[in-house]
Order: C-alpha cells, then structure tokens, then sequence
C-alpha cells in the first residue's frame, strides 16, 4: 500500500544482452520461463486486472495471436497479480496465451521495470509493475525493449509485428546498444 519503498534500485535492461531468466506461474498449471523458450519470444508485462488499458492493451494481443504465431513469435503476457485475479482475467478476456502471475519485486527490478505502489487498496493490494515489452531472439538475447513508468505509452503491436517480420526476412541487428 501507500508508504511502501518500492524505489530501491533499477537495473537497466540492454538491448542485445541476454533476456534474465525467471520462472512465474502460469494460470492453468506449470510454469512461464520466458528466457528458456526457444526461437522468438515476446514478453508483455501488463499492470494487472485493476488496469483497463491493460486489458485493452492485452486484447489487441489477442486479435494478433495468429500473425505472432504465423512469425514464430512465441507470446506470453506477466502481472504481478496473484493467481485469482490471473485467472479472472483470462477467463473474462478468453486469452488463449500463457498468462504468467505474481512477478515478484526482484524480477521486475531485473528487468528493468518501473514499479508502483498501488493508489489505494481499490486498484490492488501490492505494488505491481508499469507496462514492459520485451522482444526475445532465438539467441536469448533482447532484440527490442520498450519500458514504461505509465500505462499510457506502450508500442502498437501491429507495428511490432511489422517490424518483427522485417527484422526475421533481413537478419536485421539489434539496435540501440551503448
């Protein structure tokens, strides 16, 4: 809740280093461990069920399962929610992608993640993480990474599609280091 020192320090994520490994439960059973996939991955880390913009965010996701799977992008969505409300939203949503829950602390400072104290006890009742997209290459490591401290910018998925298509036709490197 409010009061809680979730400022402690922040990793940054590099573009080309390799995708930190971590394991989350996976609503349904098993477990997400995103950087032991192989080929391309994508990892949307969403806010949580108290987010609509994420549920908004995570449905445009959806309307594009087909073409990430027709790429060979394997897709998986993360929240720090606990299980219930993973569970809720995947059953409410009909999200057909593995829905990983309660990213802990830890994880989201390793990747780099803005985290939030929840505004009152309404919206959630732990601190969560703001909205993170990682794209994973089939070398591990980070091809493309977008971080935000706010659920109001986020990348359009299409056009990371369209980007990801292009990046796999043309062996394109990855962009941005140093």
């Amino acid at each position: 809740m409010a009061g809680t020192d979730v400022s402690t320090h922040q990793v940054r994520l590099a573009a080309g280093a390799a995708f930190p490994a971590f394991t989350v439960p996976a609503v349904g059973g098993g477990e997400i461990s995103p950087a032991d996939q192989e080929g391309w991955r994508l990892v949307v880390v969403y806010r949580g069920r108290h987010c609509p913009l994420c549920k908004g965010y995570i449905g445009r996701l959806q309307a594009l399962r087909d073409d990430f799977d027709g790429a060979g992008i394997w897709v998986t969505a993360i929240s720090a929610d606990p299980r219930e409300k993973a569970e809720a939203d995947v059953a409410e949503q009909g999200w057909s992608f593995p829905v990983g829950y309660d990213l802990s602390l830890d994880q989201m400072r390793r990747l780099g993640l803005y985290v939030s104290d929840p505004i009152s006890a309404k919206e959630t009742d732990r601190p969560f993480a703001e909205p993170g997209v990682f794209v994973i290459n089939p070398d591990g490591a980070v091809q493309i990474l977008d971080v935000s401290n706010a659920p109001f910018a986020r990348p359009d998925l299409q056009a990371l599609l369209g980007g990801l298509q292009f990046v796999q036709a043309r062996g394109y490197p990855v962009r941005g280091r140093g």
